[in-house]
């Protein structure tokens, strides 16, 4: 996903809008390799916050890596006439056929639905308007109360602050989930999980608090989690003591540093043994030296 092209439509919400294309401006910050473009069928969109929005009328050429995106729009209900024309909707078709990444927040997913790319998958929108789009792409499944669904390459969410969450996955996609945790903390948004499905790592859902020492604990833990981490070497990193490092671990966590670093051992290590790896190796992959230890938090409720 090298460029993100945002698809405006008349009427865009300004946080559909501006919620992705702050998280990957801020790993573009970080040094990954992002290029942000905004693309419309006019020169300039006004949002629904009356805010106008320069935009190209020319489409960049786009490849594989790259992610088109349809923000969403204010509709308090799906309308009968499409707001793209033909052409664009053959864009959105084309750029996933040529094995590129199209996403949408809120009622961006009615594009993808007219473009014919909801049809066969999972898909989500804003709460309001999830009968309605059920309604009109019969082919679609419309999943309910979560905050994003990913479809082969066809990525929705249910609007709003949910774009943030969108946008954090793929970044965890591409670069791996300590790479979203930096970007959220940058951000001081809660690193969120889908809600339905456990598709995130424990580095994200334990991200979730805004405790700074914490965090940097946290980037120590998950940059050497399958090493031996001594407390006090631990707790010098960050510069506090033994004592109050597993104080305010615990606090903002709910985890010690020590159950946090097993559980990231444990999450790895399941995902080894689901694709064939045995119980031992996959033990001394992820740093236990007795694979018993491995067995003993498998077996724990």
């Amino acid at each position: 996903m090298s460029r993100i092209v945002f698809l405006l439509v008349p009427g865009v919400h300004l946080l559909d809008l501006a919620g992705p294309a702050q998280v990957f401006s801020t790993a573009a910050d970080f040094g990954h390799d992002y290029t942000l473009g905004y693309v419309a069928e006019q020169p300039v969109v006004t949002s629904a916050q009356g805010v106008p929005l320069q935009a190209d009328t020319d489409w960049p050429e786009l490849g594989p890596e790259d992610l088109l995106l349809v923000p969403g729009w204010r509709s308090p209900s799906l309308g009968p006439d499409s707001p793209l024309g033909p052409d664009t909707l053959r864009r959105l078709r084309e750029h996933h056929a040529a094995g590129g990444t199209v996403a949408s927040v809120c009622a961006g997913a009615d594009a993808l639905g007219r473009a014919g790319l909801l049809d066969g998958r999972r898909c989500t929108t804003h709460h309001d308007l999830q009968e309605q789009l059920a309604a009109r792409y019969r082919r679609a499944t419309v999943v309910r109360d979560v905050l994003f669904t990913v479809d082969d390459r066809v990525v929705t969410s249910a609007g709003i602050a949910s774009g943030i969450d969108l946008a954090l996955h793929l970044v965890a996609q591409r670069h791996g989930p300590a790479a979203a945790g930096q970007i959220a903390r940058d951000m001081v948004v809660y690193a969120r999980r889908n809600g339905h499905e456990q598709q995130d790592s424990a580095m994200l859902r334990h991200r979730s608090h805004l405790d700074d020492t914490v965090h940097r604990a946290q980037d120590v833990i998950d940059s050497r989690y399958d090493s031996r981490l001594p407390l006090a070497d631990l707790a010098a990193a960050v510069g506090v003591s033994d004592r109050t490092l597993t104080r305010l671990f615990t606090r903002a966590t709910g985890l010690t540093p020590l159950r946090y670093q097993q559980t990231l051992r444990l999450e790895r290590a399941e995902h080894l043994i689901s694709h064939g790896s045995t119980v031992d190796h996959a033990a001394r992959t992820v740093g236990f030296e007795d694979p018993r230890m491995l067995r003993r938090l498998r077996a724990r409720p």
